[in-house]
């Protein structure tokens, strides 16, 4: 092999390595910014319910409601 098909070699598998360690990382120990959006509700929060109306309301819905956006 020559010295060029060599370091691509190299080049490749080390880019290949970053990739997977980066990923594996994330996964295993995300940022807290994955777990939660801006106004700190998680991301699966489920529904709740309308005390009057019963229908389902989103956490979200209700956080703009009380801050009055």
């Amino acid at each position: 092999m020559t010295p060029a098909k060599i370091f691509m070699n190299v080049y490749g598998w080390g880019a290949l390595a970053i990739t997977v360690v980066g990923i594996g990382w994330t996964l295993i120990s995300p940022p807290p910014s994955m777990r939660v959006d801006r106004d700190g509700v998680p991301h699966f929060t489920p529904q709740v319910m309308h005390p009057i109306t019963d229908e389902p309301v989103s956490i979200n819905e209700l956080i703009r409601h009380y801050r009055g956006d």
